[in-house]
């Protein structure tokens, strides 16, 4: 467990008032958390888990793999024979197979070999990716934990200005009465911090995809 999981199994109860109180009440009017909202179309309850479940240690064990295998079919073209003792139609048949298949393997930017090593780099800046979207994160709920807006979710009904108290009409599911415009604000400050952050990880990511266009190519047959 890093940083992060820590955090997240801290900060649960948290984003899940977080996300309790924008589901009951929204989010004040021109706050930014609305912007953020719709970069993420998550909550950040949710966004913030999904970060957690990212694994860039699984991508980084595949990268070593990938470039043992950009490595053998470098080498097996190398080693593809020249037809060098005989002659004729089936000597320049099997020259034309031989210039074809070492293409294939290991010339231009389609051959397997070039494929091998791009897909190697990707896992290798996927993997950078993760590690650093996780430590971002880390960095945003440490500090959403610590903040005012935090202290006005977890202190309890005594520190909002809710609507309708224990037993009335407008109780939720918490024992809580609706939100009030303090809670309200609270959540919202939190879930923009979180989001923000993961949108900008998800622009990095977005980035970092068209960067591979040319992995989607066909290789040429």
């Amino acid at each position: 467990m890093d940083r992060l999981d820590h955090l997240l199994e801290v900060a649960d109860a948290l984003l899940s008032r977080v996300d309790a109180v924008l589901s009951a009440v929204g989010a004040p009017a021109g706050h930014d958390v609305w912007a953020q909202l719709r970069r993420v179309r998550l909550l950040p309850g949710d966004a913030a888990r999904a970060v957690g479940a990212l694994r860039p240690a699984a991508v980084a064990e595949a990268v070593p793999e990938l470039r043992a295998q950009a490595r053998a079919c470098a080498d097996t073209a190398d080693a593809l024979p020249l037809a060098a003792d005989w002659t004729g139609a089936a000597a320049e048949a099997y020259e034309a197979a031989r210039r074809h298949t070492a293409e294939r393997l290991n010339v231009g930017p389609h051959s397997l070999s070039r494929r091998m090593s791009a897909t190697a780099d990707f896992a290798d800046a996927l993997a950078d990716w993760m590690t650093r979207t996780r430590r971002d994160l880390a960095v945003s709920l440490a500090g959403a934990l610590t903040s005012a807006p935090a202290l006005t979710l977890t202190a309890g009904p005594a520190a909002t200005s809710g609507v309708g108290g224990a037993g009335s009409a407008g109780e939720t599911g918490s024992g809580r009465g609706l939100p009030g415009p303090d809670e309200a604000r609270a959540a919202a400050d939190i879930a923009a911090l979180v989001l923000a952050t993961i949108a900008d990880s998800y622009d990095r990511a977005e980035d970092l995809l068209d960067d591979t266009t040319h992995l989607k190519a066909a290789q040429p047959v």
